[in-house]
């Protein structure tokens, strides 16, 4: 009686110290996103930028605040949520620490089916914009059908009376690979100015963020991050290894199958929204699981805090830095997780 008496004791306040530390990460994501709000090539006061908030600013503060900023904030936000996410589930069904969507292929696939949408559109249109109400909406999608089909080759190809996670991540790389030289053979056929745009969106870049892309990516992260609280238990007993899980009465190949579409959905429509920003679906997870350990009920929230901090951080650096020039927040994000990636490498033995 006693040792269940303490067992509750050590879960509640485990609970309590992950309910304070969610709550502690959300309060440092208002602040950045106050600061965010008032940085940039113009800059503005914190007075300016609260009697703009509030409908009594100047039009022209208004105008960069609600039509540039605010959307550009909101879009870093749920980027930085649907990648770290789905770099944790990645990581979780893999059962691989070095898992993730830019790593394995997911995001290359995605931005090969992303750069075609638009390749067949700039046919039409005689020019890469992607900027219609329709097409805006559509983007996800297509993002979504490339990262499922290079996920369905990833899977098929790594199949071998079952899935072993270590062939998973190895195929992936490949798959990453061959995704990449179809990308680029459809960008050397582009004009040479859609050809620079789609490098520079493809280095991950969220420079012109609008409220269409708010929304059309706002449903995808609406719908699928509750999915991933849901199976947040599975991915915590796929931990235990697939006997051990298979034992415990879960069907480890069903889940599976289901974790990687909720993974894909997540990742996919990010890209769609940002281009490919690597590394932030590895470093979001990894610095989540120091904080709150492996348990996926606690690790997915933290991470979503976390990944969203992350990517909001580097885009506010990312245009303030070499004011008005731009930086492609994806080059920052790398900065910060190469270093890490090549730390996991050289610690994976240990």
């Amino acid at each position: 009686m006693l040792k269940h008496k303490e067992s509750f004791q050590t879960v509640d306040k485990s609970l309590k110290r992950t309910v304070s530390l969610f709550l502690f990460l959300l309060f440092i994501l208002l602040i950045m996103c106050l600061i965010s709000l008032g940085t940039g090539h113009l800059s503005m006061t914190p007075s300016e930028v609260w009697f703009t908030l509030i409908g009594e600013g100047t039009d022209r503060n208004a105008l960069l605040l609600f039509q540039f900023r605010l959307p550009r904030i909101f879009i870093a936000i749920l980027v930085g949520v649907g990648m770290g996410v789905s770099g944790a589930i990645f990581q979780g069904v893999t059962q691989n620490g070095l898992a993730d969507p830019g790593i394995i292929g997911i995001h290359s696939g995605s931005g090969f089916f992303v750069v075609l949408y638009l390749y067949i559109i700039s046919l039409q249109n005689t020019q890469l914009t992607g900027d219609s109400q329709f097409s805006q909406i559509s983007l996800p999608f297509a993002a979504f059908v490339g990262g499922l089909t290079a996920a369905i080759l990833i899977y098929a190809l790594a199949w071998k009376k079952g899935v072993n996670p270590i062939r998973l991540i190895l195929v992936g790389i490949g798959v990453n690979a061959g995704f990449s030289a179809a990308l680029l053979v459809i960008q050397l056929r582009m004009a040479e100015s859609d050809f620079n745009r789609a490098i520079v969106w493809l280095s991950g870049s969220i420079w012109n963020s609008t409220w269409s892309t708010v929304w059309s990516l706002l449903p995808w992260i609406l719908l699928f991050l509750p999915l991933a609280m849901f199976k947040a238990r599975v991915l915590t007993i796929m931990q235990l290894g697939d006997d051990m899980a298979t034992g415990l009465g879960t069907s480890i190949e069903k889940e599976r199958i289901y974790l990687i579409v909720i993974g894909v959905a997540l990742a996919s429509a990010s890209v769609a929204a940002a281009g490919g920003i690597s590394f932030l679906g590895l470093l979001a997870p990894h610095l989540a699981r120091r904080l709150v350990g492996g348990k996926y009920q606690r690790l997915i929230p933290i991470t979503a805090c976390i990944g969203a901090g992350l990517l909001l951080f580097s885009d506010t650096v990312a245009r303030t830095l070499l004011a008005p020039t731009e930086i492609p927040v994806g080059l920052l994000v790398s900065v910060l997780g190469a270093p890490y990636f090549i730390y996991l490498l050289m610690t994976i033995d240990d």
